[in-house]
């Protein structure tokens, strides 16, 4: 495991469902996090299957499938998330409802049905042109947001808004990707809102699937601590390079 160390952001290239089962139970206030969508799964000759072209434009990744079977995806998943609401008091969990993810995303909300207080959803504007005839083009995301230890209803336990504050349309433009070779960026605008929204000043933040480091940013801009893993060693080397610099550009004010 490498590790960085920058201001109050510790990342760690490592799998994350190796770390996060090293950790106690509550470890941190909240995880703010955007996991793949397995958008290379798709349909042909009404079976699913991987796409077999890697110049598509499904592929978001340069060194990931995003191609698992969709009971691999819900095992995945649902073990990851199992151990995030071990881990931490809220878990926010963006994902895009595609062909590769939706039966596994449905049976998800299923399983998790106590602990998905509610669900916000992530206006970005507009939606790319579908892949196929027949299908919606998708403007929206889904922000699944789930507590550890549910109570019936859906008032929050753990959250930093008045009455009346917060929607749940969130509109946030998306973001060009300032890495090359990483299509999907997670927008700073909704990771700041999930942080601002669901924690505290010295709260402790965790994103497992770190990417390139949003998440680790908005935690820095806005004074909590923040724990990040990164499988993929070029999204790691990113993701210090990102935080080093708003770290810098913090110290300059």
């Amino acid at each position: 495991m490498k590790t960085e160390i920058i201001k109050n952001c510790t990342l760690h290239n490592v799998d994350c469902m190796d770390y996060m089962k090293s950790l106690p139970d509550n470890a941190f206030d909240l995880i703010v996090t955007s996991p793949p969508y397995n958008m290379r799964t798709r349909v042909r000759n009404g079976q699913y299957t991987t796409r077999e072209k890697s110049e598509h434009f499904s592929k978001k990744y340069k060194n990931f499938d995003d191609a698992l079977s969709i009971d691999d995806y819900f095992d995945f998943h649902s073990n990851a998330l199992k151990q995030m609401l071990r881990i931490s008091n809220v878990v926010i969990y963006n994902i895009q409802i595609v062909t590769g993810s939706k039966e596994a995303l449905f049976k998800m909300i299923g399983l998790f049905n106590k602990e998905i207080k509610d669900i916000a959803i992530w206006d970005k504007g507009h939606g790319q042109p579908s892949m196929h005839e027949g299908v919606l083009n998708k403007a929206t995301e889904l922000i699944l947001i789930f507590e550890s230890n549910p109570k019936a209803g859906r008032a929050f336990q753990y959250f930093n808004f008045k009455r009346g504050e917060l929607s749940d349309i969130w509109r946030i433009p998306r973001e060009q990707s300032a890495v090359a070779g990483h299509s999907a960026p997670f927008p700073l605008k909704l990771a700041e809102t999930a942080i601002l929204n669901f924690s505290k000043k010295a709260n402790k933040v965790f994103d497992p699937f770190m990417g390139t480091g949003t998440t680790g940013i908005a935690s820095l801009k806005h004074n909590r601590n923040f724990v990040g893993c990164e499988l993929d060693a070029d999204y790691f080397e990113a993701a210090c390079k990102r935080i080093k610099a708003e770290a810098q550009q913090e110290r300059l004010f």
